[in-house]
Parts: C-alpha cells; sequence; structure tokens
C-alpha cells in the first residue's frame, strides 16, 4: 500500500515545498491535533503550475482517448484499492464518519471510472450541407488548461468530479483544494502518479492564502477553464477574475434547499429521508436541506417522528464505531451556527432539540431542530452549513411553490408525495437543478449535477459533465 499522506506540494511531477519555506498545519477537527503541515504557496508556485499544466497539454491533448482511459481506469482501481485507507484520512482532516468518508471515496471513483468510459465517446458531427458544394463537420477538441478549485466539505468526490472530465478530454489540470483538508489531494495525485498519468497533467497547489493562489489560477491567460465548487460570494468573484481573459467557467455554489412534505406522504420514508439529507456530514453539503416544508395535517406527525430520529444520533470522532455525527470543520464554522440558532430563537422560534454545543468537543454541535420558523427569520434565507432543521408549515401546493422558490439559490430541493400529478406539476413548478422525490440521496456519477439561480452554471456527472471540457470546431469543406 502506498504511503497517501504527503506534505509537499506537486508541480510538473515533482514533490516541492514552498519557496519561501512556508509551511501550514492540517488540523484534525475531532481533536484538535496537527496531522502534518503543507507547503503555504503562493503566486510563483500557482504560476509554475500553470506552466507545467500547459507544457504537459502539448503531448497529453494527442494522446489517444483509448489511451487516457487505460490510465485512468488504473487508477480508478488504486483509488479503489486504497479506500479504506483514503477514508481514515479524509474523516482525520474533515470529520466526517468513517463509513460517510468511505463511501464518497467509492463514489469519487467513480466519475474517474466514468469519464474513462465517456472519454471514447467525444463525437463530432457530419451535418447535412446547404450547398452541394460543400461538406460540414463538427469536431470537439480538449479546451485546454483547467484550474479546479475545490472545497473542503468532500476533498476526494469534489476532486474527481473535475478532474475526471478534464483529463478524459485531453485536459491538464491544476488543483488548489481547500486550505482545511489538502492531505485528500496530495494522495489523490499520488495514486494518479502511481497509475502512470504523466508529469505536469495533474499539479496540486496548496496555500493557506486562497485569494492569492485564486487570482493566479483565474486570471492567467494560459487557463482556460475554471472549475469552482464553493460559497456564491467566491464564485462571483471568481467569474470577475476570469471574464478579461473569458474563460470558460463551471460553477457549483450555495444552496437553500428546501424539504416538502405533503400531507399524503409516506411519513416514515419522508422522516428517514430528512434525517440525512439534513444531517450528512453534520450538515455541512451544497445539497444539505435548510428549509422544511411540513403539510399542516401530518405537521405533529412528522415532527414526533423526526425528533425522535434525530434524537437517536450519534455524536462522536468519524473514527470511531457508531458515529453519525462528527465536528464541524472550523471554529468559524461553530461561530457561525451557534449565531444562527440564538438569532432563530431571538427571533421566535422555538428550539425543539439541541441548539448547543455539544460536551465531546468544542466543534461538535448538537443535532438542532428549530420550529414555527418563518420567512421574516433571518435563518430561512442563509446557507447553514451545520446539523440545524428549521421546520415551517403550510398548507397548499401554491404556498408552497412560492415560498420554496422564494430565494437566490436554485441547486436542490426535496419533496415528498404519492400523487403522480403532483409529481410533475412540483417537478416543472420548483426552480431548481436538482430534485429529489421521494427520495433524500439524489448525488450519483450517471446523472447531471448542479444548480440555476445564483447556485451556480454547468453541470458536472453524467453524460453531460465532460462538455464543458471542450470547444467545438466547425469543418467547412469545399470540394
Amino acid at each position: 500500500m502506498a504511503d497517501l499522506v504527503l506534505s509537499r506540494g506537486l508541480i510538473n511531477g515533482e514533490w516541492i515545498e514552498a519557496i519561501d519555506g512556508k509551511y501550514v498545519d492540517v488540523i484534525n477537527p475531532s481533536t484538535g491535533q496537527v496531522i502534518t503541515s503543507v507547503p503555504d504557496m503562493g503566486e510563483k508556485e500557482s504560476e509554475a503550475a500553470v506552466m507545467a499544466a500547459y507544457n504537459a497539454f502539448q503531448d497529453w491533448r494527442s494522446t489517444t482517448a483509448k489511451y487516457r482511459a487505460g490510465l485512468m481506469k488504473k487508477w480508478f482501481d488504486l483509488i479503489v484499492e486504497h479506500a479504506d485507507q483514503l477514508a481514515k484520512l479524509l474523516t482525520t482532516e474533515q470529520g466526517k464518519p468513517y463509513k460517510e468518508a468511505y463511501g464518497e471515496v467509492l463514489y469519487g471513483a467513480s466519475f474517474i471510472e466514468w469519464f474513462a468510459e465517456e472519454a471514447k465517446r467525444v463525437y463530432g458531427d457530419v451535418i447535412p450541407a446547404a450547398n452541394p458544394h460543400n461538406r460540414y463537420m463538427t469536431m470537439k477538441q480538449p479546451i485546454g488548461v483547467v484550474t479546479a478549485i475545490t472545497p473542503w466539505n468532500f476533498p476526494v468526490a469534489m476532486i474527481t468530479r473535475k478532474v475526471g472530465p478534464a483529463l478524459a478530454a485531453g485536459c491538464t489540470v491544476v488543483i488548489k483544494p481547500g486550505e482545511d483538508t489538502p492531505l485528500c489531494a496530495l494522495a489523490m495525485a499520488k495514486l494518479a502518479e502511481l497509475a502512470g498519468i504523466p508529469n505536469g497533467v495533474i499539479n496540486v497547489v496548496t496555500t493557506a492564502r486562497p485569494s492569492v493562489v485564486g487570482n493566479v489560477l483565474c486570471s492567467h491567460p494560459l487557463v482556460r477553464k475554471v472549475s469552482f465548487t464553493g460559497s456564491t460570494a467566491v464564485g462571483k468573484l471568481i467569474l470577475r477574475q476570469a471574464a478579461d481573459t473569458v474563460k470558460k467557467v463551471s460553477l457549483e455554489l450555495g444552496g437553500n434547499a428546501p424539504f416538502i412534505v405533503f400531507d399524503d406522504a409516506d411519513i416514515d420514508k419522508a422522516v428517514l429521508g430528512a434525517v440525512i439529507s439534513k444531517y450528512r456530514n453534520a450538515g455541512q453539503t451544497c445539497v444539505c436541506t435548510n428549509r422544511f416544508y411540513i403539510h399542516e395535517k401530518v405537521y405533529d406527525e412528522f415532527m414526533d417522528k423526526f425528533t425522535r430520529a434525530v434524537q437517536a444520533l450519534s455524536i462522536g470522532d468519524g473514527l470511531h464505531d457508531g458515529t453519525d455525527i462528527g465536528p464541524l470543520i472550523n471554529q468559524k464554522a461553530m461561530d457561525k451556527v451557534s449565531a444562527l440558532v440564538t438569532t432563530a430563537i431571538e427571533q421566535g422560534a422555538t428550539l425543539v432539540l439541541g441548539g448547543e454545543c455539544s460536551e465531546y468537543g468544542r466543534q461538535f454541535y448538537k443535532p438542532t431542530i428549530l420550529a414555527d420558523v418563518t420567512e421574516n427569520m433571518a435563518i430561512a434565507h442563509e446557507e447553514l452549513f451545520g446539523p440545524i432543521a428549521t421546520v415551517f408549515r403550510f398548507r397548499d401546493e401554491e404556498d408552497v411553490i412560492r415560498r420554496a422558490n422564494d430565494t437566490p439559490y436554485g441547486l436542490a430541493a426535496y419533496f415528498y408525495t404519492r400523487d403522480h400529478a403532483k409529481v410533475w406539476r412540483m417537478s416543472e413548478a420548483l426552480e431548481y437543478g436538482i430534485l429529489g422525490i421521494n427520495e433524500g440521496i439524489i448525488s450519483t456519477e450517471v446523472a447531471p449535477f448542479g444548480g440555476v439561480k445564483e447556485s451556480g452554471s454547468g453541470r458536472e456527472g453524467s453524460k453531460y459533465g465532460i462538455d464543458d471540457y471542450l470547444e467545438i470546431k466547425y469543418l467547412c469543406h469545399g470540394i
């Protein structure tokens, strides 16, 4: 088994330190202990990584799809072989329970496998000509150097969801992982190296100065595509930085997901979906439910069963058996969650459960339920990113559609009903890129992931996920 705890960045096949020798500690959020330190890279290293990717692109783009697919399948096999090791590393630096981390590793690996297969399906077209003296064709070519800026909450899967289609298309990549979770990115890059992926095709820049590094990676003229997952505020900044060189930009940004339970729903199934869609990764996912809209006829039944299910969740270190809820990523996240709950209660919300730090540790927040929440409260308009469920009542379909859509975000939404006609009405009316219908887990490599409105642009995964890494070239051939 490879040693996957690495403490250097990767540029052009070399594992290097920062030019100025600076390092930044990587902290285990469960224990507060330092795992290791990684280079605190800056502008010069970022420029070197872009140049390495650009130089590698000249050869990588000319390789066959079959060749690239073969290397990617070797990478996939190595990820699966090291799944236990990767999952433990993921839990150690990010905090999520081991069972979730292991699931993420396999989920992340699925994108490498999927896009290895898709590499051989990048088809052009022959177009019927408008006159007898011409022939029209299209071909698809790799866009070039790609910047992949990934978040801390899914430090394996967010990399493979971007790097997989990039490599399959023939692009090269510079990865800037989340500042709190660089170790998974380095481990994944090491496995790619062992799989035989050439030097410079994948580069990893670690840093505690994201604005400095991000500015280079989003504005450098040799970068032709930026793929970012993170906050809406930073996504808007990236759009501005990429504008001067007219880069192609894919953004997977914030969310404010509604979870709607109608009076004809299977309540037990809805509760199961509610718990997993809200409390997975301690609520730290962009598709986590923020707002629960429960029909007044089933409100009491749902709340009773939901509260008992949440009470049964176990808080603890993600490496300990039986843990359901791990820590929040850092103290800043704790402060935000605590302030949101306090303000909501001051504004009239009813605390049903939780609402305080856990005795387990300073970065553990108890699973929380707030009832009697209204849209006049600040918490109704925030992306919570913590284990907080806010619960609203509603009376009719038209009203809940209006309230669910009353947000600048449009990433994911969930609803539960047994009425098939209502399924179609809701599916067409809800302004979201992803819908979970009688289902609380929605992510898969075979379906498109992405949002509308201020939740972003572009899609990741599925047959559509490779499109943003390709340019379509039109050939007009006179004969």
